[in-house]
């Protein structure tokens, strides 16, 4: 499964922005079958979770550091998992990435090991 993320881009701090993913038309598959993270990764650091939408149970979970300030949602209709992101700060600037995976229990959400598929990243910067 190809993931194509997008919707990255250079906003102040305190704005909004909103990241889709959605697999390749190609790919012919659709994310309701899938678990579906975001990850990102600041320069020089490790990839870090951020947040997850579970197939199974529909449940969500985040990174305590972005808990209360982004929601991951999905419109099954448009195939396409969102990443809608409020308050943006400094320390959210990083390359942010989409994973799916189709066996992932609520306790591997956090481990980008658990993932099958990957998106190349979009890149957000906030400035300060």
């Amino acid at each position: 499964v190809q993931l194509q993320a997008s919707g990255g881009g250079l906003v102040q701090a305190g704005d909004s922005l909103r990241l889709s993913c959605a697999p390749s038309a190609a790919s012919g598959r659709t994310f309701r079958t899938y678990t579906v993270g975001w990850f990102r990764q600041a320069q020089g650091k490790a990839r870090v979770f951020v947040a997850a939408s579970k197939r199974s149970d529909s449940s969500t979970h985040y990174a305590d550091a972005v808990k209360g300030r982004f929601t991951i949602s999905r419109d099954n209709t448009q195939n396409t998992v969102y990443l809608q992101m409020y308050s943006l700060k400094a320390e959210d600037t990083a390359v942010y990435y989409c994973a799916a995976g189709s066996r992932i229990i609520s306790s591997s959400v956090y481990s980008e090991n658990a993932y099958d598929y990957w998106g190349q990243g979009t890149q957000v910067t906030v400035s300060s």
